[in-house]
């Protein structure tokens, strides 16, 4: 599967973002999916990850209660809605696919990438 992740930009703090990720391939709904994120100077982190329904997420406790991800299963795109954004939400943000049984927080389970989107926050 090939992931295309767009949305990113600059906002101001408190304000809010919708990051999309688009899979080629008609196998999208196999695939758990998450967001990671890197900021500069920093590993690449865990942020979200979604079932395959969509029924179950797992968050990172940074992001707890502001960030909110879903999937279109029709659609082939995996969202990372992101409200009350902080300075220290700056990154490029990844999206990744997993072909793991259970939604995953561990960057190794991912197996396919895509390119990350920059999100820029000012304070």
């Amino acid at each position: 599967v090939q992931l295309q992740a767009s949305g990113g930009g600059l906002v101001q703090a408190g304000g809010s973002l919708r990051l999309s990720c688009a899979a080629s391939g008609r196998t999208f709904s196999t695939y758990l999916m998450g967001w990671f994120r890197r900021a500069p100077g920093k590993e690449r982190e865990f942020v979200a990850a979604i079932s395959r329904s969509g029924g179950s997420t797992v968050y990172a406790d940074s992001v707890k209660g502001r960030f909110t991800i879903s999937r279109d299963n029709a659609k082939n795109t995996v969202y990372l809605q992101m409200n009350s954004l902080k300075p220290e939400d700056a990154a490029v943000y990844y999206c990744g696919a997993d072909q793991s049984l259970r939604v995953s927080n561990y960057e190794s389970d991912y197996d396919y990438w895509g390119q990350g989107t920059l999100v820029t926050v000012s304070s």
